[in-house]
């Protein structure tokens, strides 16, 4: 979906994620999608986490929240860093939330993939850093390391 271009895909993807909410829930009021530096989202032209987010609203009836969390600093891509520490470092002060619509909410934070939860952990900091009550990661894909 993120590499070839296949927007096409993502509903089926949401599903999936309708699915594992389903079987595994989690506390939710809202969802924010994990935000693309602006100048990769011009290169690439959309924001798969976006998309999902959107679809997966769709699915469960939950509001999604965009353009409060924002990424400040582009970095490399995760999956290119060699090490744990590396993605930490690589995100660090990366997001910041610019408002307070996610104050006083439980977020449900989507992104497509969890490499080694350097993301997740640094965009969960902004938007408690914006007064989010919670915030549970949901991500369509873990990539393991051995």
């Amino acid at each position: 979906m993120k590499y070839r271009h296949l927007r096409a895909i993502s509903p089926c993807l949401a599903r999936l994620l309708a699915d594992s909410l389903a079987s595994s829930p989690m506390p939710g009021e809202a969802l924010v999608a994990v935000p693309l530096h602006p100048r990769r989202l011009r290169e690439r032209g959309y924001n798969q986490s976006v998309l999902l987010a959107r679809d997966l609203a769709g699915c469960i009836g939950l509001p999604v929240i965009e353009d409060c969390l924002i990424r400040v600093r582009q970095a490399q891509p995760q999956v290119r860093a060699a090490s744990v520490e590396e993605r930490r470092e690589n995100v660090t002060d990366a997001f910041v939330c610019r408002d307070d619509r996610v104050s006083g909410k439980y977020i449900i934070l989507i992104d497509d993939v969890c490499t080694s939860g350097a993301t997740l952990e640094s965009c969960a900091s902004a938007l408690k850093s914006g007064g989010a009550t919670s915030v549970w990661g949901l991500t369509l894909a873990r990539e393991t390391h051995n």
